[in-house]
């Protein structure tokens, strides 16, 4: 049996938004320190350093991806224009926008996006 590896990162971003259609304090403006953990996996370790990756680029390809909603409304960047920026459309557009930058032998897992660390939203797509 071939054994695989896991590896989590955590970072996070600040922003404002507002839920459409929410009825309720959401729908107005309000800001949140997200919190967005990523985790990747694989089957096989590079052969010199014997790592699936290097955290240090995993969290220069995933801050490349929350710079560009760091410190925005996030109702004016796209795709946010057209849906709502709730916390599973954000985990969502993270793991798209993140999943091409991955080395070959990577595969992305799942990316999760919390605004209060009680309650988290994960975003995987099946094979």
């Amino acid at each position: 049996m071939a054994g695989k590896w896991k590896l989590t990162i955590t970072q996070d971003f600040s922003s404002s938004h507002q839920l459409r259609n929410y009825g309720g304090k959401c729908e107005h403006m309000h800001g949140h320190n997200f919190g967005v953990e990523v985790c990747v996996q694989g089957e096989k370790l590079d052969d010199r350093v014997h790592y699936l990756m290097d955290f240090k680029e995993l969290k220069r390809h995933t801050k490349a991806v929350l710079d560009t909603l760091d410190h925005k409304h996030l109702n004016e960047v796209p795709p946010f224009t057209e849906i709502n920026p709730s916390s599973e459309n954000l985990a969502m557009h993270i793991y798209r926008e993140l999943k091409s930058t991955l080395p070959e032998n990577v595969q992305l897992a799942w990316v999760s996006v919390s605004e209060k660390e009680s309650s988290k939203a994960t975003y995987w797509e099946e094979d």
